[in-house]
């Protein structure tokens, strides 16, 4: 029988973001004063506060959040876990950056005991920001990926991550042969894939730091245990794309690397995806491999615009990442903003639905959860994040002038910041509460 402190009510204004139909754009589904039920980590049911409170077991815990809002957690798609404290590094450029701060960083990770210390840190800051699922890079050391494993299962959180595969084009101290590069990951797939809520992703740097023996050991790999991900970079800057070319001279673009090695495939994800033609795009959405919008990253970078779009008229799955340390923020409100931006000036602004939708079920639909995470259900995964659009004296002031919903959860993903984050819930547990 299930004891009292694995149950729990959760009161408020409910908001997700759910498609218009099959296929349709996302529109919002609101429940004032609503309820989201959680028994054993997964949610028993959701409706309105009255009935809930009436049919929740006798001696339920209650948390009553009032008027504020509650979502499904944030969904991080693409995040460095060794760039944590590199990030606003000065840039001029992705090449430049990754030779000046990334590799120097990822060096620092030989010593065990940072990766375990940043693991920690890091793991924190994205649950004080809402994110209670990240897709996560660490360095080349398989002690990087046991320990933010370690630390995610800790803290409730779903994870998927891996350790980076680079056998050339990068410091001497992060080279690996590809053989030692894939048994050192298949052991870590072996460690952790399916532990709890933990997932293993086979992680190429990007095509530039693999040869081709590496790529195909990976696709090799990847067929070996399916349900693993691939994790990856794609056509994020121009001098990126030139440099691919001339890595592999016989490829017709930077996605046909990927493609020729068996790597474009569901369950496989690459950031950024900036610089792609559309029937590159078709081509991808074809595959079930997914985008990873990251425009905090492509902005302070001067990468370029992501076309999100043309990427839903592919068809293409499409998930939203702070890309931290190039990306300046670990918030997923700062990153939804910067994405209406980017969209702006393509003279597409994303609707307050469109942009919460990349947040949540967007980003579980690129990892091919969209059965677990992502919306606020019976019988998903209780992952809640409870915002509160009055937590900076600025922000209540246009609170105050809301007319509806849908304008003040606007408000809050442009306004907003780790402040408005009240209550982070991961797994049913509360692993964040705002003093």
């Amino acid at each position: 029988m299930t004891s009292q402190c694995d149950t729990r009510l959760l009161l408020g204004t409910l908001v997700q973001a759910v498609p218009d139909g099959p296929g349709g754009k996302p529109v919002l589904a609101v429940t004032d004063r609503g309820g989201v039920l959680i028994r054993d980590g997964l949610i028993e049911a959701v409706g309105s506060a009255a009935t809930l409170r009436a049919h929740a077991p006798e001696g339920t815990p209650l948390h009553d959040y009032g008027s504020r809002l509650i979502l499904p957690g944030f969904i991080d798609a693409h995040v460095h876990l060794p760039q944590t404290d590199i990030i606003g590094s000065h840039g001029e450029g992705l090449l430049t950056w990754l030779e000046r701060y990334a590799f120097p960083a990822e060096c620092a990770f030989r010593d065990p005991a940072v990766a375990q210390e940043v693991s920690g840190f890091f793991l924190d800051e994205l649950l004080r920001n809402g994110t209670t699922t990240a897709v996560v890079l660490g360095s080349v050391h398989p002690h990087s990926a046991d320990a933010v494993f370690r630390e995610a299962a800790r803290r409730g959180l779903r994870l998927v991550a891996g350790k980076l595969l680079m056998d050339r084009n990068c410091p001497d101290v992060l080279l690996e042969e590809a053989e030692t590069g894939l048994e050192r990951t298949r052991e870590l797939i072996q460690r952790w894939h399916g532990v709890g809520r933990l997932q293993y992703a086979i992680t190429p740097r990007f095509a530039p730091t693999s040869t081709k023996a590496q790529l195909t050991g990976i696709a090799a790999l990847a067929d070996a245990f399916p349900d693993v991900y691939v994790h990856s970079h794609l056509a994020e800057s121009r001098t990126e794309l030139d440099w691919v070319r001339q890595v592999y001279p016989s490829q017709t673009s930077y996605l046909d690397v990927y493609q020729h090695h068996g790597l474009l495939r569901p369950r496989s994800l690459f950031a950024h995806c900036v610089h792609l033609q559309q029937g590159e795009r078709e081509t991808m959405a074809a595959s079930g491999a997914a985008a990873v919008f990251c425009p905090t990253s492509n902005l302070f970078l001067g990468s370029g615009l992501f076309d999100h779009a043309a990427s839903r008229t592919a068809g293409m799955r499409i998930g939203l990442g702070t890309d931290v340390g190039a990306g300046t923020s670990f918030s997923m409100l700062r990153t939804a903003s910067e994405a209406y931006k980017v969209s702006a000036l393509l003279g597409q602004a994303l609707s307050p639905a469109e942009l919460l939708y990349l947040m949540t079920r967007g980003g579980a639909e690129a990892l091919d959860l969209d059965d677990r995470i992502g919306t606020l259900a019976a019988g998903m995964e209780a992952d809640c994040v409870v915002l509160d659009p009055e937590a900076t004296p600025l922000s209540a002031r246009r609170a105050a002038r809301c007319d509806s919903v849908e304008e003040l959860l606007f408000t809050t993903l442009i306004l907003g910041d780790d402040r408005h984050v009240a209550a982070v819930y991961a797994g049913g547990r509360c692993q964040h509460e705002r003093a």
